[in-house]
């Protein structure tokens, strides 16, 4: 039976999480908003607009969120050209796919920016297909990024393993009955991770990919 491999982008196999921090910062400053980058940090992997209602708060102006939104992606846009991907993370997409199991993304990204990010991987004929927050209702930490992942793989729960960096990856994946594979990579504590639902966590891809016969994708 197939088995499914659900990857994070940002932060999980691309070097991202802190580009989205500076972006963010800025299109809260020009907007009037002095938001900490800590703060920002670890609200990463949140859709946008789950992302500035939690960091400034359900009695916000929401008439803003659309420009603070826009603002965020026209400053990120700056980078596309040279998103970095994480070391091996491509090489560990082509192994899981050589190896039989099904790559699928999971990610908040779409349009020119999931272009960019698979373009910095290099991995494309290993992945079968890309769920998009645009894709579900709601987005992580609500199960259904991975639910629809698991929908596009063709299996079900207890045949996929999730891998993400934050704690929403894994709060999702958990909800979702999948095992959890936290990495380091995206800057967020090895103790949040297990908190939050890791099964099991590593530095980064390339780790993973090395420890790949004692781990939950064997």
């Amino acid at each position: 039976m197939t088995r499914a491999a659900v990857f994070d982008v940002d932060g999980t196999l691309a070097d991202t999480n802190h580009l989205h921090v500076t972006a963010w910062w800025e299109a809260f400053r020009q907007a009037g908003h002095q938001v900490p980058t800590h703060a920002i940090h670890r609200a990463v992997g949140l859709p946008s607009t789950d992302l500035i209602a939690h960091l400034l708060g359900e009695d916000r102006d929401t008439s803003r969120d659309d420009e603070l939104s826009a603002a965020h992606k026209t400053l990120y846009g700056q980078y596309f050209d040279r998103l970095p991907a994480l070391p091996d993370a491509g090489r560990l997409l082509e192994r899981l796919h050589d190896d039989g199991w099904t790559v699928v993304l999971a990610t908040s990204a779409g349009g020119a920016e999931l272009g960019a990010l698979r373009r910095a991987i290099d991995a494309d004929r290993a992945i079968t297909a890309t769920a998009s927050a645009d894709d579900v209702d709601e987005g992580k930490p609500a199960p259904e990024p991975v639910e629809h992942a698991l929908e596009l793989a063709g299996v079900p729960a207890e045949r996929a393993v999730f891998v993400g960096d934050t704690v929403w990856d894994m709060r999702a994946g958990s909800r979702a009955g999948v095992r959890c594979v936290g990495l380091l990579c995206g800057g967020i504590p090895r103790a949040d991770l297990t908190e939050a639902g890791a099964d099991v966590v590593y530095d980064g891809p390339a780790q993973l990919l090395a420890s790949l016969t004692d781990s939950p994708l064997a």
